[in-house]
């Protein structure tokens, strides 16, 4: 079997090597456009998991690297002058150019005939190799002939960076952070042999332009960088090789195969340079690939094999690429924290590592992060430190015990609005089961507002007696708060509880429907009646009287439901709101109405409770909501007195394409916080305390709201406490008898 690798890096001779060895017969050769020693980039890292893969493949090349190495285990983290340090981390360095030396010598050993400065000319020149391997980088030749085939998606990311080398040998895995008058800069630094370290600088354009550097040289851009990181380099000089300012390229393919060509490396994906991966996936596929064709099937089987095997776990390490990406893209939104915080926020930012995982590999590291957490709150000076979680906050006059938050979830089990037994045990069990705050299920301010005919209601007397109940409950059995979320459904109510068909219109019995514009949310909904003042007058005064009920019935706080498509969203959302009017267009004007019901609702509630607001960042739709909206209309609610923003997204619209996944919708949250400055609550595919820990020493909300969770474990706060050997969360008296010792 001829196979020709296309492509001299990481991959193509570490395929080679694998195939030789198990088909000494096969004529393998790579090709390189390249000299032996021309190579771009300078360190490789290595975690300590690709290193047990890489022993298995072939234990030689294994050897002779890892007599290379530079291994470290701590990562710095300098911010504002202060170094912060994380241990445990366990990554070895080598020279890019070291570790393809070694992998040449190993191919040459072994028969594979190595061709430098060997331009493929065409295609024609590869007609006589059974398999064609394309590993020829991130710009490569084969993925461009043949692109209608392998349908490659090309990124360009946002930032500027310049991949330099110097001298000075970090002792960590090192992140700089400075700031000067043009902008904020970053270093990604690690040492990868005995005389140097990697020097990865990166900034947003805004800020490269500022500083002359789209106009510099190499030299005039390292001159720049020296004096900037003056201080960290030690007088030592920076490095240059083919060094030149660029945008991270990210590359995906639909497919990797066509006939007997294949992608691997570069050629078939990219994953950014912050998580360190790119050369360890080269290595992966090449020994996934080399597996799969050892297995002895077909050359189309084995293709096909490999790419099922390999595609998801790429595409998987691409969507954590990516979030680490945009965190540094954005870095300047988290200038404003505190270097123990950034930190963490840095550490974990890719949602891959957390605080129980850095807590193993450094718990005394994490409990000086949980201590300083507390020291922030009404709890200061706890010993030991509580886990996040298990802090207080303060919205205005309202204490709550701790950071979880049971989400609104609609029961549909209300009579005429009227919540009873189940809403009594649902909500009462939450409260028990430890939850620092219980928010109500989405509560209508009106007969004509609700969804369902199941629907809770918040607009005749015998609501306020049946929530009073509720609230009783909670206060007098638990130390929990309560909040009522308040809201009109619009032009998605009068429709089947649902359970029956959700979002389906009665059968028969419908009421009238308002909203923002007159248009249907299915093609089989009910046209909305476009609201005229008179309408925004009278359901203003229906939040109003409904907002003085609650004081009544005893509630701790109110939400406004803002999201979701409802009533209020509707004017939001420029899908639902195409008005002519003072109330459509801008998104000034848009929010003109929702912020005459919320300040209406505000002068009604009294002045020491708190207020949320639930949004939707998001619409997940073409010409909907997106982030910046959500980031000008928090701004807008915190100056009208919002003390939070419950950030969800989605449901505006039927055809809503969200990307779901763990903790979608925090990033959402994490940006209002840091850019509007308002205190948030996370919500979205949540499910355990590590996340919750983690998402609120980040910064990325001030509350996490689970729905999920708490209905599959009311208590779950409770296993949660017991789980981290929080004893200090008191458990009901009757329960006593089950309460798990202290560790």
């Amino acid at each position: 079997m001829r196979i020709d690798c296309i492509g001299g890096g990481p991959a193509g001779l570490y395929f080679a090597i694998l195939m030789k060895k198990a088909f000494p017969g096969h004529d393998l050769t790579v090709h390189e456009r390249n000299d032996a020693d021309d190579t771009f980039g300078w360190g490789v890292v290595f975690s300590d998991a690709t290193l047990e893969n890489l022993e298995e493949a072939d234990a030689e090349s294994y050897a002779e690297i890892t007599r290379s190495f530079a291994r470290w285990d701590a990562v710095d983290i300098k911010f504002k002058g202060r170094v912060v340090r994380s241990g445990g981390h366990g990554f070895c360095g080598i020279a890019r150019r070291h570790l393809l030396n070694i992998l040449q010598a190993r191919a040459e050993a072994l028969g594979v005939a190595l061709r430098f400065k060997s331009e493929i000319a065409g295609l024609d020149a590869l007609r006589a190799a059974d398999l064609v391997v394309a590993c020829d980088g991130v710009n490569s030749t084969l993925r461009a002939a043949f692109a209608a085939a392998f349908r490659p998606t090309l990124a360009v990311g946002r930032a500027k960076y310049i991949w330099l080398g110097t001298n000075r040998l970090f002792e960590a895995f090192t992140f700089l952070v400075a700031e000067n008058r043009h902008g904020l800069f970053q270093v990604h630094a690690y040492r990868f042999d005995a005389h140097t370290s990697t020097f990865i600088v990166e900034c947003d354009e805004e800020s490269w332009r500022r500083a002359g550097l789209d106009a510099a040289t190499t030299e005039e851009s390292v001159a720049y960088l020296e004096e900037l990181f003056a201080e960290d380099l030690h007088g030592h000089p920076l490095l240059t090789n083919r060094s030149l300012w660029i945008n991270f390229l990210n590359v995906s393919n639909e497919t990797w195969r066509h006939g007997n060509v294949v992608l691997m490396g570069d050629a078939a994906h990219t994953a950014h340079f912050s998580i360190g991966s790119g050369t360890k996936l080269a290595m992966e596929d090449a020994i996934a690939l080399a597996a799969r064709l050892k297995e002895r099937r077909s050359l189309p089987d084995a293709l096909a094999a490999y790419e099922e095997e390999r595609k998801p776990a790429v595409d998987r390490l691409q969507r954590v690429a990516g979030v680490s990406q945009a965190w540094f893209e954005e870095i300047a939104r988290y200038r404003g924290m505190e270097p123990a915080q950034f930190g963490f926020a840095l550490m974990t930012r890719s949602r891959k590592v957390t605080h129980g995982n850095l807590a193993l590999r450094d718990a005394g590291y994490v409990a000086s992060l949980d201590r300083w957490f507390v020291s922030r709150t009404e709890a200061a000076g706890t010993e030991p430190p509580p886990p996040p979680m298990f802090t207080p906050l303060r919205l205005r006059g309202l204490l709550l015990e701790n950071r979880v938050v049971c989400s609104p979830m609609c029961m549909y089990s209300a009579e005429e609005g009227t919540v009873a037994d189940w809403h009594l045990v649902h909500l009462g069990s939450r409260a028990v089961g430890g939850a620092g705050l219980v928010i109500s299920e989405m509560t209508d301010i009106s007969r004509l507002g609700r969804i369902t005919p199941g629907c809770a209601g918040m607009y005749g007397p015998a609501h306020v007696a049946a929530w009073k109940r509720v609230t009783d409950f909670v206060h007098g059995q638990t130390r929990a708060k309560i909040a009522l979320q308040l809201a009109h459904a619009g032009r998605k109510g009068s429709t089947k509880l649902m359970w029956d068909g959700i979002d389906l219109p009665l059968d028969d019995g419908n009421w009238p429907l308002l909203s923002a514009s007159p248009i249907p949310y299915l093609p089989q909904s009910q046209v909305p009646k476009a609201m005229d003042r008179r309408d925004m007058d009278a359901v203003r005064d229906d939040f109003v009287r409904a907002a003085r009920m609650a004081v009544d019935a005893g509630f701790d706080m109110l939400e406004l439901h803002m999201a979701h498509g409802y009533l209020l969203a509707s004017f939001l959302s420029p899908l639902t709101n195409v008005r002519r009017d003072g109330y459509g267009g801008s998104l000034a004007n848009r929010m003109r109405y929702p912020l005459d019901v919320f300040d209406a609702v505000r002068a009604a509630w009294p002045a020491e409770r708190p207020i949320s607001v639930r949004i939707s960042a998001h619409d997940w739709a073409p010409g909907g909501l997106v982030p910046d909206d959500a980031v000008e209309v928090a701004r807008m609610l915190e100056e009208h007195g919002c003390d939070i923003i419950d950030v969800s997204s989605g449901q505006t619209t039927a055809d809503a394409e969200p990307i779901y996944g763990r903790l979608f919708q925090t990033p959402f949250s994490d940006r209002i916080r840091q850019e509007a400055g308002i205190p948030t609550m996370a919500v979205g595919a949540i499910t355990n305390f590590d996340e919750v820990n983690t998402i609120l020493l980040a910064g990325r909300a001030d509350l996490c709201v689970l729905a999920r969770a708490h209905l599959g474990d009311p208590y779950w706060t409770l296993h949660a406490a017991a789980a981290q050997g929080y004893a200090a969360l008191p458990w009901p008296q009757q329960y006593l008898a089950v309460k798990p010792r202290p560790r």
